[in-house]
């Protein structure tokens, strides 16, 4: 690491924390080291990590003290939080203060917080079109990320706010992808009407993060949406027909249905997705694919990231 300026990584065993940490590690002439930061440096993940090269520390997004030991000498750092953990967007907000807090003590030059839009700036709590969750929230795991973007500004944090997109992951590891029916077709089931979906795969977060930071001060104080499709569910479909060479078929569903579906988050999903699907325009708009490839011109398209990925999407 001699000479090297250190990106910390929090979540460095998660999905875009993990990816940034290998982009930094695969540019073996760049300027930048790692230091991943995780709760469990013993676990499988992170000792992967430190065999990569990674410099792995110990610390809790809930104990600001440790964050500031892990964040003390670097030059920036790579907030996120892991909403789906806990399902407490109040926890988040909190871990999101101890991060800020420990980046304004630590003096760090250059912050990446991954963020999502407040919705309730688009739907106020007064809006009966999507019920109100854990009391002042819309969509729980958006809105206290937007909110806290406020944290980092209110401190004084050179800070850049990436708003990632859908992970195209989710397919395989978070029960979003196809489902067979009674005649035997594959269905997505999504609330999403004709409206296209944002969406991109894990690896390619993590090397857009690097780009910023190689760009340095330019990117500071800018907000920066990311993508690399903008996809109807029926286009989406239609792709994973001819990469899996089985029907998959649209099962459109209203977001009332989803959020009844009862799984942990199914409220906070169905309203996302109404989201999504109501403000197309917006969400789409701030997320453009040109500028996502201008940051990492190795980006991968869904079709791509399908035919790498395929064989880990459960059929069954």
């Amino acid at each position: 690491m001699a000479g090297k300026k250190i990106i910390a990584v929090t979540g460095a065993t998660g999905a875009q924390g993990g990816s940034l940490v290998r982009a930094i590690l695969a540019d073996k002439s760049g300027a930048f080291a790692v230091r991943a930061v995780t709760r469990d440096t013993n676990s499988e993940k992170a000792r992967a990590l430190a065999k990569a090269g990674a410099e792995v520390v110990a610390a809790n997004l809930d104990d600001s003290g440790s964050l500031v030991r892990a964040f003390e000498g670097a030059y920036g750092a790579f907030c996120v939080t892991a909403f789906w953990e806990h399902f407490s967007a109040d926890k988040e907000f909190q871990q999101a203060g101890n991060m800020a807090k420990a980046a304004k003590q630590t003096g760090l030059k250059h912050v990446i917080w991954s963020t999502l839009e407040d919705t309730r700036k688009l739907v106020p709590l007064s809006d009966k079109r999507m019920p109100t969750l854990q009391g002042k929230f819309k969509v729980p795991h958006f809105d206290m990320k937007g909110e806290a973007d406020n944290l980092f500004r209110e401190m004084g944090v050179p800070t850049t706010f990436l708003l990632a997109s859908f992970y195209w992951e989710n397919f395989v590891y978070f029960g979003a992808g196809p489902k067979p029916g009674a005649d035997g077709k594959l269905a997505l089931t999504m609330p999403m009407g004709r409206a296209k979906l944002a969406g991109i795969g894990s690896e390619d977060i993590g090397k857009c993060a690097y780009e910023i930071f190689k760009k340095g001060g330019e990117l500071i104080g800018k907000s920066i949406g990311i993508a690399s499709d903008q996809l109807t569910v029926t286009q989406i479909a239609a792709a994973m027909t001819k990469a899996l060479g089985r029907d998959v078929v649209y099962n459109e569903v209203t977001p009332d249905v989803y959020r009844s579906f009862g799984f942990p988050g199914a409220d906070d999903l169905g309203n996302m997705f109404q989201y999504y699907r109501d403000f197309e325009t917006e969400v789409c708009g701030v997320r453009s694919v040109a500028r996502t490839r201008e940051l990492n011109p190795a980006l991968q398209s869904f079709d791509q990231w399908l035919a790498a990925k395929k064989q880990l999407i459960p059929l069954e």
